[in-house]
């Protein structure tokens, strides 16, 4: 569940130095806490010594790459190291439901929980840099490309499923100014209601249109600053217990807020979120005005490029309306990648058409948007004239990862390495001791 911490989990596992990498110690409890973390995940294949052994080799490496920050001179500011403590424990917190279940998980304070995440975290951030000094000027030129696709046997060529690269121009319906009076003076009726006494919880159950909240009495949990809208932090955290704070205006719509506890730097509190509705007149103006975009794309009478510039208002218009992969960062999607909502409009366009509106409604915001299907391929065997970056992207992991084995020769013949029984015994994927050394 949290396997950021799973390193510090277990308290009653027997221990003992499995190795030293430098002035860096590897305990048992190190391995056999992160072997449970991986079982308890279902992430465990093969048998156990050989999982161990490999998380042994990984944490070796990580050691290396320590030690040698260390020699480079390389640091990691307490403030770095906070605000990354910061963000994990706001995710542990959010997966455990509240700063108490979170402690009653481990048996441990918050306060105790971060000060032991606090080395972790440091020695995660001193190896990433020194692992990005290592593989920083990899560089790929277009004849490695070709010569390590060559060297794949044709019948071990990986197949590749369909792709396709989507756009999209997006018309956001207009809220009338009448519109938002009317939640905000709502609000403010809420808000006189508390004050003469009435229940708040009560009313978030009854009126807030808050999905994750309205069903607790619009109660959050637990959180610190950096986690909610800045606009509603800022009201939220003047506050005093039970004080409600005036209408609070954010991206996701308007607020009432009360406080109910303040814990150290997190507090809890309910909200009352309303939204305010486009009108019908309105949605039918923008869902017409897109329609008759995508007939001006559909008969040529504008490319789709000029169409997003000159309409859309959505920030992919900086992308040329393309939509980018979030797990790869470019532009081309599996199918079994798209948003479902996505994926029904694209399967029945073919490569060079447009859909007509579709209402897209994403907590309460809607708007109305027109996919466009730019490419298209079909399932096939890899090939470097229509997978190039695919080729590109295996060419230059494997140049990084001989890059990288490269620097663990080097450095593990100027490094103290010491590794116990049994693990001497390991099959590693990476040289670290000869027999010869040892």
């Amino acid at each position: 569940m949290f396997g950021c911490l799973s390193s510090f989990a277990q308290d009653t596992l027997i221990d003992g130095v499995v190795a030293v990498v430098g002035g860096n110690v590897i305990l048992k409890s190190d391995i056999e806490s992160q072997y449970l973390q991986m079982r308890s995940e279902g992430s465990i294949s093969g048998s156990a010594t050989r999982m161990k052994c490999n998380i042994l080799d990984n944490m070796l490496f990580q050691k290396l790459l320590v030690h040698e920050a260390g020699v480079d001179s390389l640091t990691v500011t307490d403030a770095q190291v906070d605000g990354e403590m910061d963000r994990r424990m706001r995710y542990f917190i959010s997966q455990a439901g509240s700063p108490e279940e979170l402690e009653k998980f481990y048996g441990k304070s918050i306060i105790q929980i971060k000060e032991e995440l606090r080395e972790i975290i440091r020695e995660q951030m001193l190896a990433d840099q020194e692992k990005k000094k290592i593989t920083d000027n990899v560089m790929v030129s277009p004849a490695e490309v070709k010569a390590f696709y060559k060297k794949i046997p044709k019948d071990s060529l990986p197949d590749i499923p369909s792709e396709v690269e989507v756009g999209m121009i997006v018309k956001t319906p207009v809220i009338g100014e009448a519109e938002k009076q009317i939640v905000e003076e709502r609000l403010k009726g809420f808000r006189s209601r508390v004050l003469k006494g009435d229940d708040f919880a009560t009313l978030a159950v009854l009126y807030s249109e808050d999905p994750g909240s309205a069903s607790k009495g619009g109660e959050l949990g637990m959180f610190q600053r950096g986690t909610m809208r800045p606009e509603f932090e800022a009201a939220a955290f003047k506050l005093k217990p039970g004080e409600v704070s005036d209408v609070v205006q954010t991206e996701d719509g308007y607020h009432i807020i009360q406080l109910i506890e303040r814990r150290g730097e997190y507090i809890n509190v309910r909200h009352i979120l309303l939204q305010p509705k486009v009108s019908q007149a309105d949605l039918n103006r923008a869902k017409i005005f897109l329609d008759s975009v995508s007939t001006l794309v559909a008969t040529k009478k504008i490319t789709f490029e000029a169409a997003v510039q000159k309409f859309s208002d959505d920030p992919s218009k900086n992308n040329g309306g393309m939509l980018v992969n979030p797990q790869t960062g470019n532009a081309q999607f599996r199918m079994n990648e798209l948003d479902p909502k996505v994926f029904f409009v694209i399967d029945k366009l073919k490569k060079g058409e447009i859909s007509a509106a579709v209402k897209w409604d994403e907590r309460g915001k809607i708007q109305f948007r027109s996919y466009y299907l730019k490419e298209r391929t079909d399932p096939h065997k890899a090939d470097l004239s229509k997978d190039y970056q695919q080729v590109y992207g295996w060419t230059m992991g494997k140049k990084q990862d001989d890059a990288i084995q490269a620097w663990i020769e080097d450095k593990r013949k100027s490094t103290y390495i010491y590794i116990a029984d049994p693990y001497s015994g390991c099959e590693f994927g990476r040289i670290w001791v000869t027999k010869k050394e040892e």
